[in-house]
């Protein structure tokens, strides 16, 4: 186990550096300060360690949110200031990571499928935080979806933008626009009357 997370340590510093297409076994062995058997101990091909990285971050991401959210009070802007926190901190905290999941996702055609699905897991979660919220009967059954996967779309985007220091704003700026936004689409997605057909 020790010598896997010294291979994963030396992944994501070698792909959210220089990214995918600069990891080799090699190269990959000679971060970890390990020998290259090593790394067929834990790995059959450099996908698989892609794979095993990026799911490394979304382990971090998702517990980090529900964290931040349940420990705010119950005042749905502070929620959503909390939880947009925590995701926009954990990538500022190591901006390789953003890269991995984000950039890096996007040119690889088995994370580009993990990648949409952590995109929807995403969605998912902020459609349950606006069922607790606001409660349900909007006036389409898609509405919450599409505005879900919209507002995680954005958030993504954005912070990438930051990040990479496109988008001149300071950290709490960013963060208090960002849910904002959430609150007002969430509002608004709920304050629908049902469809009654």
């Amino acid at each position: 186990m020790q010598r896997r997370a010294a291979l994963l340590d030396a992944a994501l510093d070698l792909i959210g550096t220089d990214g995918f297409a600069q990891l080799t076994v090699g190269g990959l062995c000679r971060r970890a300060g390990l020998n290259e058997r090593y790394y067929y101990e834990s790995f059959t091909d450099l996908a698989g360690v892609l794979e095993a990285v990026f799911d490394r971050i979304v382990d971090e991401l998702a517990p980090a949110i529900v964290t931040a959210m349940t420990s705010a009070p119950a005042d749905v802007p502070d929620q959503a200031r909390a939880a947009i926190g925590a995701a926009v901190d954990l990538f500022a905290a190591d901006p390789r990571k953003s890269r991995v999941a984000f950039v890096e996702g996007i040119n690889h055609p088995v994370l580009a499928r993990r990648r949409s699905e952590i995109v929807r897991q995403l969605s998912l979660l902020v459609m349950t935080a606006g069922d607790q919220i606001y409660g349900s009967a909007p006036s389409s059954a898609t509405a919450p979806e599409i505005a879900a996967t919209m507002l995680v779309g954005g958030l993504i985007e954005t912070t990438m933008s930051w990040l990479d220091g496109r988008l001149p704003v300071t950290r709490d700026e960013l963060v208090d626009r960002t849910a904002e936004l959430f609150t007002v689409v969430g509002a608004h997605v709920a304050a629908q009357p049902a469809n009654t057909g």
